[in-house]
């Protein structure tokens, strides 16, 4: 077991025997009708649950305090009824203090929106508990908040469409309480890795859902399970559940890679779960350069690159910029992106047909492709296939991402890593040499079919000499724009 597994299954451990041994497995809020009761009565359920609006970048610099009820402070902190509300709400926490990335989402939202409300709801004498009690406080702070929402309609006639609700982790589900109990329909709520324990699989009702505002929008990024729970929710609550990287391994999230940076061994266990707040302030940040999202029905459809179609709004961008499309609910959809800022890069499905010549029964090539384009070229890139094996007089499909944007794309260079190229090449060596003759295994690659996610365009690429479309291990061959584009066959087959 390596460092990052066993430091993760250490702190898995240590949540999943905090909320089984005190609640169990689905275990849910406490107190419901006490707390609905209290909002009926319309009485502010807790002082202690306060609404920061912010009028500088610096979450250090006291904010005005919003109070249910209170009308001058409505006029003391210039809440502006016409403007867009959005309301910041963070999660569990240990520390009992705002973390860093409450600093950067806030900086972030207010220089994206600088005529809107922001207002960080500060929860953190409940959430700063034994995991369960915070959780058995998310309804009544959903309730607070649906009843600030109601008073600022009745004072100032507040649009509740112009109100987006963004929540991370447990925060989340409080804004699901908070959308379901508003008199009226919240414009838009987003969930930044909605928190998993003892959420899911429980009834909509009881968690985030697609119901709870006009516009529900999830990032999942961290849903990897380690026993029998998973940080982050797996299953799909919103409008539209975004599973970056499909939910699972982060790039740049590596146990060394997060201690070179920081030094702190509380940042590798974060560093996935916080990734959603990361990609959110990204896509207020990077406008020039936004991460698009594909539908697909799984990770590993995903990853074979059959799922980059934008056709009737299959795909869609991510974080703050993600459009409301005809109502749907649940729909999965997936990217890769970069380990830093800016986190977008740029999908290809590519498809290939690799011809068995001469009788290569055995070969099992591990296959690299470099891309040159009009901007720029790309390194070899790894071609990854599902099942780990290129099928033989088969068509094989998979997904090439790049960080960079290449530009169009002018030409391809197929490789076939030989023995000594890494240690993989080598141990299929080795073991196709246990059971064949040691002949050069030749295998045979006539055209590469390739469509760019981010533009949609479509690309036929041909071997430069048709004449010399056979690979065998050690060697390269290069692949050029076909005359006849990207649906017509070869005027002329090359005889097989």
């Amino acid at each position: 077991m390596n460092h990052r597994v066993l430091f993760t299954w250490i702190f898995v451990h240590c949540v999943a025997s905090l909320l089984y041994s005190i609640h169990g497995e689905n275990a849910v809020p406490e107190g419901e009708n006490d707390e609905l009761n209290k909002l009926s009565e319309n009485k502010v359920l807790d002082r202690s649950i306060k609404y920061n609006m912010r009028k500088s970048l610096d979450l250090d610099q006291e904010g005005c305090y919003l109070q249910t009820g209170k009308k001058e402070c409505l006029e003391k902190c210039s809440f502006n009824a016409t403007a867009k509300t959005i309301f910041i709400i963070h999660g569990w926490t240990m520390s009992g203090m705002f973390e860093n990335w409450m600093h950067k989402l806030v900086s972030a939202v207010m220089q994206r929106e600088n005529e809107a409300n922001v207002v960080v709801v500060d929860w953190l004498s409940r959430s700063q508990q034994l995991y369960p009690d915070a959780v058995n406080h998310t309804l009544g702070v959903g309730l607070d908040i649906a009843n600030m929402l109601n008073w600022l309609q009745e004072e100032l006639q507040l649009p509740l469409q112009n109100v987006h609700l963004i929540g991370y982790s447990l925060g989340a589900h409080v804004a699901g309480y908070a959308g379901t109990h508003v008199q009226g329909t919240v414009g838009r709520i987003t969930g930044l890795d909605p928190a998993g324990p003892m959420f899911e699989g429980v009834e909509e009702e009881k968690r985030l859902s697609p119901d709870d505002a006009d516009f529900v929008d999830v990032l999942h990024t961290y849903t990897r399970e380690a026993l029998g729970v998973s940080i982050g929710i797996q299953q799909p609550i919103g409008d539209i559940d975004i599973y970056p990287n499909g939910g699972d391994i982060q790039p740049g999230c590596a146990l060394a890679d997060v201690l070179s940076l920081t030094g702190n061994f509380m940042d590798v266990l974060k560093c996935e779960h916080e990734r959603s707040v990361h990609l959110f302030v990204d896509s207020l940040m990077n406008k020039d350069h936004m991460s698009f999202a594909y539908q697909c029905t799984g990770p590993d459809r995903f990853k074979k690159g059959i799922c980059l179609s934008c056709r009737k709004n299959r795909c869609n961008n991510i974080g703050y910029n993600a459009r409301k499309m005809r109502k749907r609910r649940n729909t999965k959809m997936y990217l890769k992106t970069r380990a830093d800022t800016p986190f977008g890069g740029y999908h290809y499905q590519m498809k290939m047909h690799v011809f068995n010549r001469k009788h290569s029964d055995h070969a099992d090539p591990i296959f690299n492709v470099k891309l040159y384009g009009a901007n720029n070229d790309t390194t070899n890139l790894l071609v990854d296939v599902q099942d780990g094996k290129i099928g033989l007089n088969l068509t094989n499909t998979f997904l090439v991402f790049t960080e960079d944007d290449i530009g169009d794309l002018l030409k391809i260079r197929l490789v076939w890593e030989g023995e000594a190229d890494s240690l993989g090449s080598f141990w299929k060596y080795f073991k196709s040499s246990l059971w064949s003759q040691k002949t050069k295994p030749i295998l045979a690659v006539r055209r590469i079919r390739v469509k760019a996610g981010e533009t949609q365009k479509k690309f036929a690429f041909c071997a430069e000499d048709l004449s010399k479309i056979e690979i065998s291990p050690g060697e390269s061959k290069t692949f050029v724009k076909c005359p006849d584009g990207w649906d017509v066959k070869p005027r002329k087959r090359v005889p097989m």
